[in-house]
């Protein structure tokens, strides 16, 4: 199995089904955990020197940070009803805790924090969503934490692509710091399928292949990018949800297509038949 294939584990006793660090993943910047909170039950911790991103992917819940009071914030029961989500920022040299109202999947996504910003509310309406693509290259995403927002390090993203579509496509890659053209970003990938017994597949490669490696990600696997394009693409019959996490020393995204296949952001894709 691939290094950069993380199965979705039991449930520990916290409740975390995903806990990626820089440390098991070989790099400098993006900290990535998944918890199962049962009704009632609380989830506590020290920042330290990281921002933090929690996402509510379902379920609705009480967060707590030195700063902030927020109750029973969420929506969605499912990531799947595509309604924004709610999130929290929470910034380094915090506290934080969650304690669910309802049953709950939580996302804590992390990253090097400098003390730039308050702990704040990231509602739906602080979300914008966009299409993207065309053909059988389409997806709906929704803006959670992009480069324009007040953060440190961290871009959240989450995006939604239906079945036979391809994803973070056509292939692209954030691995250098090369502006304005391109800066270094490591990236995960958390995936959910509709129905939850369905997968994608999805490729991890550089242009010289010296990495090249080609994953089947199941419900709630995690996919890790340290660098080269990473392409989904999707199974008939089953929707994706993936929640992207980028973190680098630049705090922008900016990426480049691979030439062979930047055409089908073109006017001759989809191709005439």
């Amino acid at each position: 199995m691939s290094k950069l294939l993380s199965k979705r584990q039991q449930a520990d006793s916290q409740g975390a089904i995903q806990r990626i660090t820089p440390e098991s993943a070989g790099w400098g910047y993006v900290g990535f955990e998944v918890y199962e909170l049962e009704a009632g039950q609380s989830l506590s911790q020290d920042t330290l020197d990281r921002e933090v991103c929690l996402v509510l992917v379902a379920g609705k819940a009480s967060v707590r940070t030195r700063e902030l009071s927020l109750d029973a914030i969420g929506e969605r029961m499912s990531p799947f009803e595509r309604k924004k989500p709610y999130a929290v920022y929470v910034p380094n040299d915090d506290h934080f805790t969650v304690t669910a109202d309802t049953k709950v999947e939580l996302a804590v996504c992390k990253a090097p924090g400098f003390g730039n910003y308050p702990a704040r509310l990231i509602g739906p309406d602080s979300i914008d969503a966009e299409h993207r693509g065309k053909g059988h290259n389409q997806r709906y995403v929704h803006n959670i934490l992009p480069d324009t927002a007040e953060a440190d390090s961290l871009l959240v993203v989450e995006v939604f692509t239906d079945e036979g579509c391809t994803s973070s496509y056509p292939s692209h890659k954030h691995d250098r710091d090369a502006e304005p053209g391109e800066t270094y970003l490591e990236e995960t990938y958390y995936h959910r399928f509709d129905p939850p017994q369905g997968f994608a597949l999805q490729r991890v490669y550089t242009d010289d292949f010296e990495l090249d490696e080609c994953m089947a990600p199941y419900n709630q696997d995690v996919v890790q990018v340290p660098k080269g394009y990473h392409p989904v693409a999707t199974i008939a019959g089953y929707d994706n949800y993936y929640l992207n996490v980028m973190a680098g020393p630049t705090r922008k995204w900016r990426f480049t297509w691979e030439a062979d296949h930047a055409w089908v952001n073109s006017d001759n894709y989809p191709k005439n038949k």
